[in-house]
């Protein structure tokens, strides 16, 4: 049974995500440029940067620079990532240009956790309780809970939908403990384990245990599943994605080299529109956005829409 939103909110992560894992600088200027070209395309959230350390990201040791000198556009939320005290300092040293949210994070699988921070489990849920006590500290609101690797791990095979609700309840009783009105639960496919099946599973486990926050997914495309994972949760009722101009980007700690990164922006727009369900995203401009993507790295990205474009001028023609 289909239960299609009305519209749904897409947040571009392809500069944050695309830069922090392409193999060569990419120059400032650069960065700036996509960043505007994306601003213009309607897009509401657009994540420019990652504030997190240099010798980890080398990518993004200038996030101050491109914080600094992109143009900001009316009716964009611009946002940045960042996991310590230290990278919200930074952050906040931007509160004029940047909308500032926190998030409890946990991970469906605790080898991701272990790669891709150095925690367990358990420890990850004392940092996150010190998370939120910097974050309270300094007058920045936690908003969102987000479960990484909460379908599958490469490094340790399946999340059953169990296991992702355990660690989202933990991350809902740290809320709760600290008082943070939790208003989005982000559900992310880190390293492309979902299917259609189980996106229907866990966000109708989420939806039974936890009604109330909005429901976001971060899919990423690594084996070609994405879109059909975006469709299973748009007949769900799903509202909100993450998704990348061109398919840009990756995780840098997910174990497969090269392969794709977070479902294309435009391909994401483009299943909404043919499905009847509203973005604001101007097409077009968004695919001109990712041809300017795709110049700037030097090599083919993913989008198949890239190449082929929309249906609008075929059936203008037609």
């Amino acid at each position: 049974m289909s239960d299609l939103p009305a519209r749904v909110e897409i947040t571009e992560e392809g500069p944050r995500e695309g830069f922090q894992i392409e193999p060569g600088p990419i120059a400032t200027a650069d960065k700036i440029a996509l960043i505007n070209a994306l601003s213009a395309t309607g897009v509401p959230r657009l994540q420019v940067a990652s504030f997190v350390s240099p010798k980890i990201v080398p990518g993004w040791a200038d996030a101050e620079q491109v914080v600094a000198g992109f143009t900001p556009r009316a009716g964009v939320a611009y946002t940045a990532l960042w996991f310590n005290a230290a990278g919200l300092a930074r952050v906040q040293a931007f509160a004029d240009r940047l909308t500032i949210e926190g998030s409890i994070t946990v991970t469906g699988s605790e080898a991701f956790t272990r790669r891709n921070l150095n925690r367990s489990h358990a420890e990850q849920l004392v940092a996150q309780r010190q998370h939120v006590a910097s974050h309270q500290a300094a007058g920045v609101p936690i908003t969102r809970v987000s479960v990484q690797a909460a379908f599958g791990c490469n490094f340790s095979g399946a999340v059953p939908t169990a296991q992702a609700m355990a660690a989202l309840s933990d991350a809902m009783a740290i809320a709760a403990e600290t008082g943070c009105t939790v208003e989005k639960i982000s559900l992310a496919d880190s390293m492309g384990w979902a299917n259609p099946l189980l996106v229907e599973r866990l966000v109708g486990a989420v939806r039974e245990k936890f009604p109330g926050p909005k429901l976001s997914l971060h899919l990423h495309d690594t084996r070609g599943l994405g879109i059909a994972c975006a469709a299973a949760g748009l007949r769900l009722g799903v509202s909100a994605f993450d998704a990348a101009v061109a398919g840009l980007g990756g995780c840098p700690f997910a174990g497969h080299p090269g392969a794709p990164g977070n479902i294309a922006t435009e391909e994401l727009v483009f299943l909404c529109e043919e499905m009847g369900v509203a973005t604001g995203v101007d097409l077009d401009a968004l695919i001109e956005a990712a041809k300017l993507a795709e110049r700037i790295v030097g090599h083919r990205l993913p989008s198949n829409l890239l190449r082929s474009g929309g249906l609008a001028a075929f059936r203008r023609a037609a």
